[in-house]
């Protein structure tokens, strides 16, 4: 073909995607109006949150099912968490709070979960998260519960001793590490980072970066702030942390371990209903017997309930008491998981539910 012949079909091609998109734009907007009433239903009823996860989960279950590709679901996943969170805007603006500063892999995760629409509140810490749902400054918060690499997060744990707060969603993200810098590698004379942020990275930067300094900061995000105002610094961080701070990805993924992932909650004031393909959290302390964990172990598994997760934390009461978190399958609701519930407190002290949420199907 000549370059007139490839001229005209892409002229063509083109012509045909902007008659598409104009056609999509047009859907997205009556999509948005449907939202817009349906955010006046739910303002005429006390019981009605305005973020439903299980209606979430029911609706990208659906994108998965309806795609025949090309597109893979992850692209179409993405699209529906950003049309959605425009959604939240309509009905009404979501003030969402994380672990700060901005930049943070609790705020990336944020981002990916709930988009670009709601509002966003960057906290000093994990208490803060909890304190300001319960005094009404934001609606949800996002917390970090478990990393693959380091176990369970004892700050979160604790919090839970406290709070009445439910859990709503659980989100899975891999943490990718990024060498962040406005200087080549070979005009790097210090790094900066969180000290777990770092030692995820030994091997890489004792290969790539043996001569330079190291230094610790209180987090990745402030370490981004620091290099961004620094000459000959990087900052090993997020990429959302290159973004805010204007640092240049140098080097991608330079964590030790690929596959490391954290998993967060959503907290809020109610868990959502049932989807269909839910976990429930509990939180429990044993009596002072023999076998007491054991025996309450024994009775989800005598009720075909399987158990996920188990992490254990220190009462901060009584020396040598621990309270026991659990995540098993299934909703709060069903019968199944109310015997098991029932049946576990005769060998508790105390055991309280920590809330029903849709499990989270993919890694964001």
């Amino acid at each position: 073909m000549t370059d007139s012949d490839i001229q005209n079909q892409l002229a063509e091609l083109r012509r045909r995607i902007d008659e598409i998109d104009q056609r999509m734009v047009e859907l997205l907007n009556e999509r948005a109006k449907v939202a817009i009433e349906v955010g006046k239903v739910k303002r005429g009823g006390e019981a009605s949150p305005i973020y439903a996860p299980e209606r979430e989960s029911v609706v990208l279950e659906q994108v998965r099912k309806w795609n025949k590709g090309p597109l893979p679901d992850r692209c179409l996943e993405a699209i529906w968490r950003e049309m959605m969170s425009g959604s939240f805007a309509l009905e009404r603006p979501l003030r969402i709070g994380y672990l700060g500063p901005a930049g943070s892999f609790s705020h990336l995760a944020a981002r990916r979960k709930f988009g670009s629409s709601v509002e966003y509140d960057g906290l000093a810490d994990i208490a803060a998260v909890f304190e300001e749902i319960g005094r009404g400054h934001i609606d949800l918060g996002l917390v970090p519960i478990e990393n693959s690499a380091i176990g369970g997060i004892g700050e979160t744990l604790d919090c839970f001793l406290e709070s009445p707060l439910r859990i709503c969603a659980e989100v899975l993200i891999t943490i990718h590490h990024h060498l962040l810098a406005n200087c080549s590698i070979e005009q790097i004379q210090t790094v900066y980072s969180k000290p777990e942020v770092l030692s995820q990275c030994r091997r890489w930067l004792s290969t790539q970066l043996r001569q330079v300094n190291i230094i610790p900061e209180a987090s990745s995000s402030r370490a981004a702030e620091r290099a961004s105002h620094e000459p000959n610094a990087a900052a090993i961080g997020s990429s959302l942390a290159g973004e805010i701070y204007g640092l240049h990805i140098q080097f991608e993924k330079i964590e030790d371990n690929p596959m490391n992932t954290t998993r967060f909650f959503v907290i809020g004031k109610q868990s959502p209903l049932p989807s269909g393909d839910d976990k429930t959290a509990l939180m429990f302390t044993t009596a002072h017997k023999v076998g007491a964990l054991s025996s309450v172990l024994d009775v989800f598994s005598s009720h075909g309930i399987n158990l996920t997760h188990i992490d254990k934390r220190p009462s901060q009461r009584v020396n040598w008491e621990y309270y026991f978190f659990v995540d098993c399958l299934g909703h709060e609701s069903d019968p199944k998981v109310q015997a098991a519930i029932k049946d576990a407190r005769q060998h508790c002290l105390q055991m309280t539910v920590l809330g029903s949420f849709p499990r989270a199907r993919e890694v964001l």
